[in-house]
């Protein structure tokens, strides 16, 4: 009997996960997840029939999790704002640097750029939480603008601190201060 239609794309989907998570990007081919699936190397196309709908599947789980890490992270509402934004400036960095290849894999342009393959609806209410939040810190500030520039800054800090460059640069221990830099820089100073 056949394994049912959600569970072997599930299953598909997890693999992908595991993979780029141990392996990197390079390593999610189709045939590399049906052979750790457990499946001949064209059963992944039953289920996404291009590369690109597995790889947004897997890159979906990504942003799932950042976007519940963000939550969890910030509890009650109580904090202000721009506390809020700390707070998932650090979640974000934090998943970008240990998650080095599924925050790879979220960031490709092929995969955001097609709203078929369904990662707006997940990436999308992130940004938006970080829009309103910026709003909210600087009222008169073009939000969506700010927020554009303020997650593009924290994407740089990501990939120059995996390459090792920003701690050659700033001698910094951790990514802290350079976020602290780039609140600063984008929201003004700190109450």
């Amino acid at each position: 009997m056949s394994e049912p239609k959600a569970g072997l794309r599930s299953r598909l989907v997890d693999v992908g996960v595991e993979l780029v998570t141990t392996e990197g990007v390079q390593a999610l081919s189709l045939r590399e997840i049906a052979r750790r699936a457990g499946v001949s190397h064209g059963a992944p196309r039953r289920y996404f029939p291009t590369h690109l709908e597995l790889l947004s599947a897997i890159a979906r789980r990504g942003f799932e999790e950042l976007a519940g890490k963000g939550v969890a992270a910030l509890g009650d509402d109580t904090a202000s704002p721009r506390e809020q934004i700390a707070t998932l400036g650090r979640v974000y960095l934090d998943f970008a640097l240990t998650h080095r290849g599924m925050h790879e894999l979220m960031f490709r342009h092929d995969l955001l750029e097609s709203n078929e393959l369904g990662l707006r609806d997940v990436s999308m209410p992130i940004f938006s939480l970080l829009v309103d939040l910026v709003g909210r810190a600087r009222p008169e500030a073009d939000a969506p603008l700010v927020a554009g520039a303020l997650l593009a800054n924290l994407y740089g800090i990501a990939q120059l601190w995996t390459w090792g460059s920003l701690q050659l640069a700033t001698d910094a221990a951790d990514f802290a201060p350079l976020l602290d830099t780039a609140l600063e820089a984008h929201l003004g100073r700190g109450e």
